[in-house]
C-alpha cells in the first residue's frame, strides 16, 4: 500500500512543509522546502499566501494525509494568535481538499524521531538525514522545513500502530507500571 503524508510546521515568517511518500514500512523524502512570507509586511496577505501555497503543494503532490505541528505556547499572546491564524490556514487549505488532517505536539514528534522530547531542531534534522538516507545537501537550510518533515515522519510512525491504551508519561513511568515485564526479561537473562 502506497500513501503520501505532506508534513507542516506552522509560522508566520517561515512555513515549512515536508512531503513523504510511504510504500508498506519504508518512507522517502517528495518534497522538502519552506513558503517564504517575509516580504509581507501585512499579516493578511501572509494569510492569503499561505492558503495559496498549501493547496499549490497539495495539488502537485495529492496527500492522503496531514501532519501538522501543534503551536509552542508562548508568553506573547499576539505572536501566538498570529501563529494560530497561520495554521488555521493551512489546515483549511488540507480541509478544502478533503485531506484528512493529524496535529503533534512538538514534544512528540521529537520523541518519535530521536527518543527524546527536548531534542533540538538540529538533532532532529540529522535524525531525519540518518531515517531517510538523505545528503546533507538535500536537508536544505531552513529548520522549520526539518520540522515539517518530522511531523510527516511522526505521522508515518504512528501509521498502523492500534492505540493500547497504556499511557506512559516518560520511561520512569513505564518502567514502574512494567516492573514485572522488566524482572521477567532480567531473570531470562541470568538462565
Amino acid at each position: 500500500m502506497e500513501k503520501v503524508i505532506m508534513g507542516i510546521d506552522p509560522g508566520t515568517n517561515l512555513m515549512g512543509y515536508g512531503v513523504l511518500r510511504v510504500s508498506g514500512r519504508q518512507a522517502q523524502m517528495l518534497a522538502l522546502g519552506v513558503i517564504d512570507l517575509r516580504r509581507y509586511a501585512d499579516h493578511y496577505l501572509k494569510l492569503g499566501h499561505i492558503f495559496e501555497r498549501v493547496s499549490g503543494i497539495i495539488q502537485a503532490y495529492l496527500p492522503d494525509e496531514l501532519a501538522i505541528e501543534a503551536p509552542f505556547f508562548g508568553k506573547n499572546v499576539q505572536s501566538m494568535l498570529k501563529l494560530g491564524r497561520a495554521q488555521g490556514v493551512a489546515m483549511a487549505a488540507a480541509i478544502n481538499r478533503q485531506v484528512p488532517i493529524t496535529e503533534y505536539a512538538p514534544t512528540k514528534i521529537k520523541m518519535a524521531i530521536t527518543g527524546n522530547g527536548n531534542a533540538s531542531k538540529e538533532q532532529v534534522a540529522d535524525m531525519l538525514r540518518r531515517m531517510l538516507k538523505l545528503d546533507a545537501e538535500e536537508m536544505g537550510r531552513y529548520l522549520d522545513a526539518t520540522d515539517a518533515l518530522g511531523a510527516a515522519y511522526c505521522h508515518f510512525l504512528q501509521m498502523g500502530r492500534p492505540e493500547t491504551g497504556h499511557k506512559y508519561s516518560n520511561w520512569k513511568d513505564f518502567a514502574r507500571k512494567n516492573s514485572d515485564r522488566i524482572n521477567e526479561g532480567r531473570t531470562k537473562k541470568k538462565d
